[in-house]
């Protein structure tokens, strides 16, 4: 009963909201202001995490994304973008159900200048996504899964980092390239002593190979058949003397070396759109963590490790509904559980399998996933770190 309770919620929800939308503010001579909400708010669920010994059920009503922004152009070629982000009541994350119902964040997600005075020639300065993956690039409201890799992050900046980008398109938008120079490790870094304060360097070349190109910024998980695209990536991310592998020596200091691969295709057909993607990243620190006192930002599910991911979708030529899968596998250096037991390559799968379906688009859609995950490794005293299975039915909406 309570579970279509909250069938019925949402569907109310979700059909009341396309009552409402924010036009944008005219200004004159070019100028105007977008003021947007965007929110993706549902229930999830997870066979472990509750009761004494942590081992029976959880689960949460959350907002897993609550943002307001503005867009704001001060000519064709000058513009701003500004997002802030609230969130509270996150229990269940990726790896682990939270004992602290009662967290709560609000922060400022994006503060970006943009100058784009060419096609070729595009500038983005303030707080924004870098470049090393195409999952990070894919729009949060525009995805084919639930959600990007749950795995993908970036060691210290884990998907936004202040600085500058410059950025552009050529051959015809064929080709798309990006640079950017960003902030990195921030001071001390959890670490007990600072390393090295560098800047961290990324470079990305992609190609859009058919007769949609790929031209923003930012990218989507799925065009929702309304494009016929594939696209192939690839980027390095680098920043020098970003951790030790002796911190209590101020010792054996070592870099930062990331690099990617991606590609994504998408077509429509008689029978229906085909949507695929996969992608590898490494992120490695020279091996940092296998030193005498590593720096804990080397180690853990934002340290070193390598994986892929692979992501599938078929959408019905005349029904708004879209069947996806992913499946993710990495291998990460050195993990902790909660009994402090240390795994050292410890490999993660993660298979979900889910629908979307569409009431107007991107901007009002219901999603479901199940999914598993299983450890290579498992701790029988941390029920974190043993196989577990997650529900999540989720509601977006976009004004």
């Amino acid at each position: 009963m309570k579970f279509r309770l909250l069938i019925y919620v949402l569907a109310f929800m979700t059909f009341a909201a396309q009552a409402f939308a924010f036009d944008p503010i005219e200004l004159g001579e070019g100028k105007y202001l977008k003021i947007f909400y965007d929110a993706q708010f549902g229930f999830t669920a997870r066979d472990t995490g509750s009761g004494m010994e942590n081992d029976q059920a959880s689960l949460n009503f959350n907002f897993r994304r609550n943002r307001l922004g503005f867009i704001g152009t001060y000519n064709e070629a000058l513009s701003f973008y500004f997002q802030m982000e609230y969130i509270e009541n996150r229990i269940i994350n990726p790896l682990s159900v939270s004992q602290d119902g009662d967290n709560q964040n609000f922060y400022i997600l994006d503060a970006q200048i943009r100058y784009e005075p060419l096609s070729f020639l595009k500038f983005r300065l303030g707080k924004f996504k870098h470049n090393l993956t195409r999952e990070n690039l894919e729009g949060c409201f525009e995805p084919l899964t639930l959600d990007r890799s749950l795995f993908i992050a970036t060691p210290y900046k884990t998907s936004r980092d202040i600085g500058v980008a410059v950025w552009g398109n050529f051959l015809y938008d064929y080709l798309q390239y990006r640079i950017d120079v960003m902030e990195g490790k921030s001071g001390r870094g959890g670490d007990a002593k600072a390393s090295s304060s560098n800047f961290r360097y990324t470079a990305r070349l992609q190609a859009s190979l058919l007769e949609d190109k790929e031209t923003g910024y930012g990218v989507a998980g799925t065009y929702r058949g309304n494009k016929t695209v594939l696209t192939i990536g690839a980027a390095v991310q680098y920043e020098p003397g970003v951790v030790y592998g002796d911190v209590a020596g101020e010792r054996d200091e070592k870099d930062y070396l990331a690099y990617s691969f991606d590609i994504f295709y998408e077509q429509p057909f008689s029978f229906g759109t085909i949507t695929a993607s996969a992608g590898y990243v490494n992120m490695n620190f020279d091996d940092a963590y296998l030193g005498d006192d590593p720096s804990v930002g080397s180690m853990g599910q934002n340290g070193q490790k390598e994986g892929v991911y692979g992501k599938l979708g078929y959408m019905l030529p005349n029904i708004p509904l879209q069947i996806f899968a992913r499946y993710d596998y990495f291998n990460f250096a050195a993990m902790k559980s909660a009994s402090n037991q240390w795994y050292y390559d410890q490999k993660i799968n993660f298979v979900g399998v889910g629908a979307n379906y569409y009431i107007k688009g991107q901007n009002i859609k219901i999603t479901f996933q199940y999914s598993n995950t299983a450890f290579d490794q498992e701790d029988k005293n941390d029920p974190n770190f043993q196989n577990f299975n997650t529900f999540e039915l989720y509601t977006q909406f976009r004004f």
